[in-house]
Parts: C-alpha cells; sequence; structure tokens
C-alpha cells in the first residue's frame, strides 16, 4: 500500500486540481454519464417503466437497456441517450462551455 498522499494547494478547487492531475476531461466524462445512467432509471422508477417497457420503447433488447442504464459504460452514443430520455418524457440538452 502506498502511503504517500498527494496533498493539492490549500483553497484549491477540486476542478483545478484535476485539470493539473491530467485527469479532468476524463473525470468529467465518467461523472457526465453516470448521473445520466442515474436520471433515466429515477424517471422510469418515477413513471413505474420497466426495463422489459424502456427496451421496447427504445426498440432494443434488455441487455443493450442494461449497457445503456451501466453508469461505467463509456460507450453511449447521443443519439442512444436522446432517445432515451424521450422515451421517458424528458430531453437531453447539451452545451459547450
Amino acid at each position: 500500500m502506498n502511503k504517500e498522499i498527494e496533498k493539492g494547494q490549500p483553497g484549491q478547487l477540486f476542478e483545478d486540481f484535476l485539470k493539473e492531475q491530467g485527469s479532468y476531461e476524463e473525470t468529467t466524462e465518467q461523472a457526465v454519464k453516470r448521473v445520466l445512467a442515474y436520471q433515466l432509471v429515477e424517471a422510469m422508477k418515477q413513471q413505474g417503466i420497466s426495463k422489459v417497457e424502456m427496451a421496447k420503447r427504445l426498440s432494443t433488447s434488455r441487455s443493450q437497456l442494461d449497457r445503456l442504464l451501466d453508469p461505467k459504460n463509456e460507450r453511449v452514443t447521443l443519439n442512444v441517450l436522446s432517445r432515451a430520455a424521450h422515451a421517458v418524457g424528458r430531453s437531453l440538452r447539451l452545451e459547450l462551455q
């Protein structure tokens, strides 16, 4: 076990720390995917939509839906995310900053 602890500067933003470490982009992408998967699952729960029903709405298989809802799966296209959002009555919004 490595006992060395990386320390940032006091008052440093976590975002700045990730940029210094070179992992900001990757970490942000993972976080966005996890949030989207969580939001889809919550919308399905609120509306009583089963995975079987959701797969039918997306014209896909349940295993494909499981991959979409897997927060660690990074191979999900914007098209699929948009279709999934519409299937639960939501829309996908992206913006450049």
